[in-house]
């Protein structure tokens, strides 16, 4: 049942509540108030962890028949048993305690059923930004404290049968769990009540967004469409191309599929919908347009696929020698496009049925705004970023980020050496492994130490900084970078159009030549053992500005990210016209 659960805390807060409610049951059927009322208390601390720090172990103990609903009843039975074994009510008392939580139950069951029916009919559709809808036909909802009190809230009027349990049982008298089973009751009718008016007003009306969402596609008949159906911590790889798809000076539009995605996505001036139902989706009138570009490898992506007469395109979001840089899922597209020659030698290599004449060398027109060696200033601090990728989807691979094995001993050894220390880690980091969500608050600790900036939002001044926020973005971090300290990652790819000088992470400690082969991107790149040993010397000779890789970082940007002319914009430019065309 604890396969999936990753935490010790979260199978501590199980078995904590499991036991608690063991003992509250026993306690009811022995009559001992104290063990009820702690063993309650345990059970309700437990409740708000299951919601709230542990939701994932919470969803298991649903799928292993132990969820809410179980635990509801059980409550309930406790209850019934601490008034019939302590208070002795008798036959009329007894019936009493019985049918007041039945009756408290058979209310929320139904009000919640309800909530779901209003809440389902109310839903938008459809969310959009930049885009004038016009007037649109609105269906009633229930005031908010109905909605609140008939979705999260309605459970927590059960556990006010708890502690007028145990009062009952302190003053021998039933009395507190009627009054209180009949004030509870009657906030479940009166909610019950208003939702079903709210239903009856809203009866035989539907929402007019999708049709609005449609008129606009009809009248503007967008051309291109940035696809993204992500979750919103994933929203940087859609964000990333929002600037490029404005420059292409082409009629666009951007598709969302995830509400919170939507409300996370960065600023742009391009029209914004998100449509979360599928079905709402695939009946949205597609036929402007003429060429689709993807950021990222998801099932929802089926959505748009299916479309004739569009030309489906995977952008993804950065060139890697990671194996995600080469997912044999990218076949289902009409082309690929990458950065440089390494993206197409690389889909050679990897051989997942991705055909030369598919793929598109574009370049990265994201990275028009990152100044080359010797154009930034120089009236400031040297400047180190720490910029690890995250853990990775693979459990078993312990070397995909350097933060866990070295990443602590990086940025002691750069604090010690006295250069200013940017530490911007992956979006992702610590979503799949305890133990890189512990190094980076361990770094953030020592950065905060050294009198740094956590979560800063501006990258001036001289102070050490921690960036965690959309902005300052990563470019904008390398602008004032001097050297990066990074792993196989497409962060290492990007920063190679600054020209200046890097170091890869090799925390598995392989053999000098058998890494640059394995990871192209590294050809010009200091490396960094587990021990750190070389930090200090590739710090002395890139602070003295003599570094022996600068011609070989000239020749890997090409390389990389393909010729500087023409540009990657008017590149990517043109690749969207002949498509359109």
């Amino acid at each position: 049942m604890f396969s999936r659960v990753r935490s010790q805390q979260g199978v501590a807060a199980v078995g904590a509540t499991l036991l608690g409610y063991g003992v509250m049951v026993l306690a009811g059927v022995a009559g001992w108030v104290i063990p009820f009322a702690v063993a309650a208390l345990v059970v309700l601390a437990g409740e708000i962890a299951l919601a709230t720090r542990f939701a994932e172990t919470g969803v298991l103990l649903e799928k292993a028949a132990l969820g809410p609903v179980w635990r509801w009843l059980v409550r309930d039975l406790a209850v019934v048993l601490l008034i019939v074994s302590a208070v002795r009510p008798g036959v009329a008392g007894t019936v009493g305690a019985l049918l007041l939580p039945a009756a408290l139950w058979t209310v929320a069951v139904g009000t919640t059923a309800l909530h779901r029916i209003v809440e389902g009919r109310a839903a938008t559709p459809a969310f959009t930004r930049n885009i004038d809808l016009g007037a649109v036909r609105r269906v009633p909802v229930p005031p908010g404290w109905a909605d609140r009190l008939a979705g999260a809230q309605m459970p927590l009027l059960n556990f006010l049968l708890l502690p007028a349990a145990v009062v009952a049982a302190l003053v021998d008298r039933v009395s507190p769990v009627v009054v209180t089973g009949l004030v509870t009751l009657a906030a479940g009718l009166v909610t019950a009540a208003v939702l079903t008016l709210t239903f009856l007003r809203g009866r035989g009306r539907t929402p007019g967004v999708l049709p609005a969402v449609e008129a606009w596609m009809t009248r503007e008949r967008p051309e291109v469409a940035l696809y993204f159906a992500g979750p919103a911590k994933d929203v940087y790889q859609a964000n990333m191309w929002l600037a490029p798809v404005e420059a292409a000076g082409r009629r666009a539009v951007v598709l969302l599929r995830n509400e919170e995605a939507f409300r996370a996505l960065a600023d742009t001036r391009l029209p914004v919908i998100c449509v979360p139902a599928g079905v709402d989706f695939m009946n949205l009138d597609f036929s402007s347009l003429r060429v689709a570009l993807y950021a990222a490898n998801v099932g929802a992506n089926i959505h748009l696929l299916r479309e004739p007469g569009v030309t489906h395109v995977f952008v993804g979001h950065g060139d890697s020698d990671k194996q995600a840089s080469v997912n044999p899922y990218s076949k289902v597209y009409d082309e690929v496009w990458v950065a440089g020659p390494a993206g197409r030698e690389r889909y050679a290599r990897a051989d997942v049925g991705v055909l030369d004449q598919d793929i598109v060398e574009v370049g990265r027109p994201q990275l028009a705004g990152v100044h080359t060696f010797g154009s930034g200033a120089t009236d400031r601090p040297f400047t180190v970023l720490y910029a690890p990728t995250w853990e990775g989807w693979l459990d078993d691979d312990p070397y995909h980020t350097s933060l866990v094995a070295m990443g602590e001993r990086i940025v002691s050894g750069l604090l010690g050496a006295g250069v200013r220390v940017i530490y911007k880690p992956h979006p992702l980091t610590g979503t799949r492994w305890n133990k890189a969500k512990a190094a980076h608050d361990r770094i953030v600790a020592l950065i905060r130490g050294a009198g740094g900036v956590v979560d800063a939002t501006s990258l001036d001044g001289g102070a050490h900084l921690v960036v965690t926020g959309r902005v300052p973005a990563l470019f904008d971090c390398f602008n004032v970078t001097d050297l990066l300290v990074s792993d196989v990652s497409s962060v290492v790819s990007d920063f190679v159009q600054s020209q200046r000088p890097y170091a890869v992470a090799n925390p598995a400690g392989l053999p000098e030549d058998e890494f640059r082969r394995s990871f192209p991107t590294a050809r010009a790149a200091y490396l960094l053992s587990a021990d750190c040993g070389e930090l200090s010397k590739i710090l002395d000779v890139t602070r003295a500005g003599d570094d022996p890789m600068t011609e070989a970082r000239r020749e890997l940007k090409a390389y990389l990210l393909g010729p500087d002319e023409p540009n990657p914009m008017e590149r990517f430019r043109a690749e969207i016209d002949r498509l359109c065309a």
